[in-house]
């Protein structure tokens, strides 16, 4: 029962994290010149929710039959991908994510602060669009929720 509420949970969370991601990059690139509290705070969503996943994720690790460290678990592609790549790939995402808001409130100008965001932002949404089991590889066993 648990298993199954953290796994749509974290599947359909993704959504959210990938809308808020995409308007924060989008707002970013608006080149403004002024950062206004809403963009402070779009970017704050778009950190906290990417937290909230990785939580939801680090969960689903230890109650999961797809995460197994057991003997040849890096010969299985679908062990493999949950136990190192994806984990991996959304860990250094995030982190590029908090750096990049990190580094864009210490900024003095509005355009420099979205320029921060812009470029942390986006390496972070092609590394989690990379690392997201999609159903098109059918190798992972994933669904779209």
């Amino acid at each position: 029962m648990l298993h199954s509420i953290l796994v749509h949970s974290h599947s359909g969370l993704r959504y959210i994290v990938l809308g808020l991601l995409i308007y924060a990059i989008f707002n970013a690139w608006s080149l403004r010149f002024n950062y206004t509290k809403q963009d402070k705070l779009i970017n704050l969503f778009a950190m906290v929710f990417c937290h909230v996943q990785l939580l939801l994720g680090i969960m689903l690790m230890f109650l999961s039959d797809k995460v197994n460290y057991g003997e040849g678990w890096m010969k299985n592609a679908q062990t493999r991908f949950y136990g190192m790549e994806h984990l991996l790939g959304m860990l250094a995402a995030i982190t590029l994510i908090t750096l990049g808001r990190r580094f864009a409130e210490g900024k003095e100008l509005p355009a420099d602060k979205h320029k921060v965001i812009k470029k942390y932002y986006l390496i972070g949404l092609i590394l989690i669009l990379i690392s997201i089991p999609w159903p098109f590889r059918e190798v992972l066993g994933a669904g779209w929720f």
